[in-house]
């Protein structure tokens, strides 16, 4: 059984509208997947209906096989959540805040939390509304962790915070789990980010999921190809190509992504479009990401 399966949802906020259109998305125990997509491309509406925070129009939600809707407390008890607009009662101090959630969970570590506050240096008596984002964001994610959640969801949590600080975030989330069994779902727009903590990346554009791989196979499956601007009519015919996720139509050329490694996407367009100088190469999450977002489809 998946820890979370979303089967064809559907989720608009105006008529006609979609952000989710037909979204499937299984996930099982121990898998990191990083979940990508432009600002409005449905991420935080995705992880909202999986926590039961937001219901789908149409399909399916289950977590641990267990309606998060109908559910909501047995749900919970098992998830972690952290997001960037989350916010911790101002009014509390560290200690207080800690010591509710502890209250909340019978699988509460008080061992890992221990480590956690000296780890990220936290004040204990300080109060919420005194704290930086960074350290806010440190105390929510003690929080989420320490009840050893079987699913821990992580909304853009590093947002906002520096380099440092975001690889510190994201690695106490991974190594505090490590030996747990913990899937983690976190969207980000930190690429490097991405590349190097999750082992599959979920693409969502145009309200579908584009892009369901591991990273290894983002490495040696998919490709860029270069492809001189002639004859007219390039980027529609590199569009009509179904191994073809994506145009953008650059000054030096039209930049496609394709399912294909390197060398086979050089011999289609050559085979159906009569190209024979492409420039076909590999390339990282984040040139393919922005190749992909910042063109058509």
């Amino acid at each position: 059984m998946n820890v979370l399966a979303l089967s064809d949802i559907h989720r608009s906020f105006r008529p006609g509208v979609p952000v989710l259109n037909g979204v499937d998305l299984a996930v099982d125990a121990g898998e990191v997947v990083g979940l990508l997509g432009r600002n409005g491309a449905g991420k935080t509406t995705l992880i909202h209906i999986a926590m039961g925070m937001l219901q789908q129009h149409e399909g399916t939600v289950e977590v641990f096989g267990l309606d998060p809707h109908r559910q909501p407390v047995e749900v919970k008890q098992r998830v972690g959540f952290v997001s960037e607009n989350q916010n911790l009662p101002a009014f509390l101090r560290v200690r207080e805040v800690i010591e509710l959630h502890r209250g909340l969970f019978d699988s509460w570590d008080d061992d890992m939390a221990q480590r956690l506050i000296e780890r990220f240096e936290l004040r204990m008596g300080a109060r919420i509304k005194t704290l930086s984002k960074g350290q806010a964001r440190q105390v929510a994610l003690l929080c989420a962790l320490c009840h050893r959640p079987e699913l821990l969801l992580l909304d853009e949590p590093a947002g906002g915070l520096d380099a440092l600080a975001r690889r510190e975030f994201l690695e106490a989330s991974i190594h505090a789990l490590s030996d747990t069994g913990t899937a983690i779902v976190y969207s980000s727009h930190y690429l490097s980010d991405v590349e190097r903590l999750a082992g599959r990346v979920v693409m969502l554009h145009d309200a579908k999921v584009l892009i369901d791989n591991t990273i290894d196979e983002l490495h040696e499956s998919f490709s860029i190809a270069l492809v001189p601007h002639r004859p007219q009519g390039t980027s529609d015919a590199l569009l009509a190509l179904p191994e073809c996720l994506g145009v953008r139509v650059r000054s030096d050329a039209v930049h496609a992504v394709f399912r294909l490694d390197p060398d086979d996407a050089c011999a289609l367009i050559t085979d159906k479009l009569g190209v024979t100088d492409a420039l076909c190469r590999t390339a990282g999450l984040e040139e393919m990401f922005i190749e992909i977002a910042g063109g058509e489809r």
